[in-house]
């Protein structure tokens, strides 16, 4: 797959993913050891998007499932087509078969309807299974997690033990909204994304918003970096900060200043208490150009 820790850094760079070198050795080390990586770390720096370059870089298939509080097997694993099982029965009972043989022919594979985690195990072809935000599924979800992520399979008690036909990619994610059982944490291998450094985060800046000016790029990255050491109930976000970049290069801003900032905020600050903090304290705030 990859031959080295800089090759797999040139290939995320190729897919516009910038990342250092521990990252890339700790993502490297999962793929070698085909062990799933937890990303845990704040919203917005990039867990999500890592798996999704993972794919484009591995030319794989990304298969998605996003948690949420209440997601069961049903809508994670797979359930049976009641419906089209319903219709063989009625065939099966035109053509006086016996419950025991009925049984036999319903539940097969042929009446499986795959969700996202049995499509990843049953795929051809190797892909990338993106367990995305797992933080907010409940206990018992996670503890149903743990036979995947240990041995690549699931038992379903109808067919038994359904086994990967090729060992997945797997990513799962984590915004910290709640701590994980030693169990989950234990089979999987630990990264922790947090907001970049600024040389960092200018060069991700320069890569994601092609045209910026220098002067601009510098200051929005330095106002972004100054507020998010502020007590705010949501620090902006790379993605964010992108859009904001975004939004000042396409009104044809050359350099913030206080009424920019005020007017634009928006864009980078997602909750009005945590605007109302910072714009009285703007002027402060605003790096020199």
């Amino acid at each position: 797959m990859f031959s080295s820790i800089e090759e797999l850094q040139q290939r995320l760079a190729e897919c516009e993913y910038i990342t250092d070198r521990n990252v890339a050795t700790i993502v490297y080390l999962a793929l070698k050891l085909q062990k799933p990586l937890l990303v845990e770390g704040p919203a917005g720096v990039g867990k999500t998007e890592l798996a999704k370059v993972l794919a484009a870089a591995t030319k794989s298939r990304l298969i998605r499932l996003q948690c949420y509080e209440g997601l069961d097997e049903a809508k994670a694993l797979y359930e049976w087509n009641y419906q089209k099982q319903l219709l063989r029965l009625h065939t099966d009972q035109i053509e006086s078969k016996t419950w025991e043989e009925a049984k036999q022919n319903i539940f097969t594979p042929e009446f499986l309807l795959t969700r996202p985690l049995l499509e990843a195990l049953l795929a051809e072809e190797p892909v990338v299974l993106l367990i995305d935000e797992v933080d907010k599924s409940d206990e018992e979800f996670e503890s149903f997690l743990l036979e995947i992520l240990s041995d690549y399979q699931v038992t379903i008690p109808e067919l038994g033990t359904v086994k990967a036909t090729h060992i997945p990619i797997v990513i799962l994610t984590s915004n910290n909204f709640r701590e994980f059982g030693d169990a989950l944490k234990r089979r999987c291998i630990h990264l922790y994304l947090d907001y970049p450094a600024y040389e960092r985060e200018l060069d991700i800046i320069y890569l994601k918003v092609p045209g910026i000016k220098q002067a601009l790029a510098q200051q929005l990255v330095r106002f972004a970096q100054t507020i998010r050491k502020q007590k705010l109930k949501k620090a902006p976000s790379i993605a964010e900060t992108i859009d904001w970049a975004q939004a000042l290069l396409s009104l044809g801003i050359n350099f913030i200043d206080e009424e920019i900032i005020r007017n634009t905020i928006s864009i980078l600050l997602k909750y009005q208490s945590d605007i109302e903090k910072i714009s009285p304290k703007v002027s402060s705030f605003i790096p020199e150009h």
